[in-house]
């Protein structure tokens, strides 16, 4: 992996001569090269032509998903059509597979379950719900600095459980950012909420099934084994692990930066307006109330949560609170990418590619525990240099494999474990919003994220493991 800095740099340059093209295909390019010659050497191992091409496949798509030779999304749909001509043609090779297997991807239960978050997300906006809860936040907790802090990342996690975390990073940084300017950058505060709200933006997510695209990720590949894990299953073990590392990171914060000499002045905060309609903020309430209630009581009523999805896509259009030109901002790159995610995962099982990696790691002379461990460790790393669902979809069919308990604990593991990217700028969306105000240094992130490189998936890994006992 390049460095990012001069990865980034080399990127403006080629813009400014408006050769950005040739930046792309030629990485491009390279990624297919050596993708090829990595698979010559992996086909002398005679596992078969079927698994050669799932393993060139899966190469290239992390060698693109690392470089972003193309967007992340992009390298969903090269996925989906790779498999297709492989395996639903006679083109290159037997057709072996009907193209429902990898397209249905697009109708999976996990896609409906994000679009129906992406509307409620979308209407909380519209209504400004998010600076209500925001300004609740402030009127709560007071203007005490160790305590406000708290508030908002608690409120940040909170938020970022139903709407995107990049929505939530956004919504709070640009509400802090006049209080970090009359604070001033060097401020101990100000390097503590700016780092702040992007964790506790990535790692809330982990509290719900449509809170972070990993989490869905996992879901989806446990729902083609057989396993299906409902809202409140997931909540179960999510949620209050998603709080406990929000609360430690925030204790941490306490510890490193002295808050002593920090004098708070609240006036400085930005204020919800008074222009949104009445109807349709009450509309928003009753509908997220109304499908956060349906998930929470599907073992009752026996609605799949990806039906109940289409309450918020129906209620927030009938209402008029969303209309085409909300739908058509909506961030359906991430259902493609999550698509070509479930379809890489489902290759990697039905040609077996999978169970030989696995076969593999069983073999190590270590314990079914530390390969449980070892895997949270590479999902939060990977997830520091390519995108979280991207790393998701490469480990969780790899998981999958694991043998018994592991094989259901170890996706959930690993998806938790991918919300834990802190350590760069470009590890997530939400460290470059923060980043983006230009009032902190790529270094200022590096604290943050080597707490959680440790804490993340040794959370992960006991929350989940002590989940996984009750629920098998």
């Amino acid at each position: 992996m390049f460095d990012s800095d001069s990865r980034y740099a080399a990127i403006k340059w080629y813009r400014r001569l408006k050769l950005n093209w040739v930046f792309t295909t030629s990485t491009f390019v390279g990624n297919f090269v050596l993708a090829i010659v990595i698979t010559y050497f992996f086909r002398k191992l005679g596992y078969g032509i079927a698994v050669d091409y799932v393993f060139l496949i899966s190469i290239l798509s992390i060698g693109l998903w690392v470089t972003e030779a193309i967007p992340p999304f992009a390298v969903g749909i090269f996925i989906i059509a790779s498999l297709l001509v492989g395996f639903s043609t006679d083109f290159l090779f037997d057709k072996t597979a009907p193209p429902e297997l990898y397209v249905s991807t697009w109708t999976s239960n996990v896609v409906w379950l994000l679009l129906g978050g992406f509307f409620l997300a979308e209407g909380m906006s519209m209504v400004e719900l998010d600076k209500a809860l925001f300004a609740f936040t402030v009127k709560r907790f007071g203007n005490i600095p160790e305590r406000l802090l708290l508030g908002l990342m608690m409120m940040t996690a909170l938020a970022s459980m139903v709407m995107s975390n990049t929505a939530t990073t956004a919504m709070m940084i640009s509400s802090i950012v006049p209080l970090v300017h009359f604070l001033g950058k060097d401020s101990p505060y100000s390097k503590a909420l700016l780092t702040a709200i992007p964790a506790a933006a990535s790692v809330g997510g982990v509290g719900t099934i449509i809170g972070s695209t990993p989490n869905a990720i996992a879901v989806g590949a446990l729902q083609e084994k057989g396993i299906n894990l409902t809202f409140v299953e997931w909540m179960a073990v999510g949620f209050p692990t998603a709080i406990f590392l929000v609360w430690l990171f925030w204790k941490f914060l306490c510890k490193r930066y002295d808050f002593s000499s920090v004098s708070l002045d609240l006036t400085q905060l930005k204020k919800s307006s008074n222009s949104v309609n009445p109807f349709k903020k009450k509309a928003v309430i009753f509908t997220l109330t109304l499908t956060v209630l349906m998930w929470l009581t599907e073992p009752l009523h026996g609605i799949p949560i990806a039906a109940t999805s289409a309450v918020p896509i129906v209620l927030l259009t009938l209402t008029q609170v969303i209309a085409a030109e909300q739908v058509r901002t909506l961030p359906w790159d991430t259902l493609m990418l999550v698509a070509g995610g479930l379809a890489l995962g489902i290759a990697l099982v039905e040609v077996g590619l999978a169970e030989i990696v696995m076969d593999k790691v069983n073999q190590l002379p270590i314990p079914m525990v530390a390969v449980a461990l070892l895997f949270c460790l590479i999902g939060v790393l990977l997830s520091n240099v390519m995108s979280n669902t991207a790393a998701a979809s490469i480990l969780v069919p790899l998981g999958l494999a694991l043998p018994g308990l592991y094989g259901i604990a170890v996706p959930v593991m690993v998806a938790i474990s991918c919300s834990c990217s802190l350590l760069l700028p470009v590890s997530t969306p939400s460290n470059a919003i923060s980043y983006s105000t230009g009032l902190l240094e790529q270094k200022d992130f590096r604290l943050g994220g080597v707490f959680f490189i440790f804490i993340g998936p040794l959370a992960a890994f006991s929350a989940v493991f002590v989940w996984a006992l009750f629920y098998v």
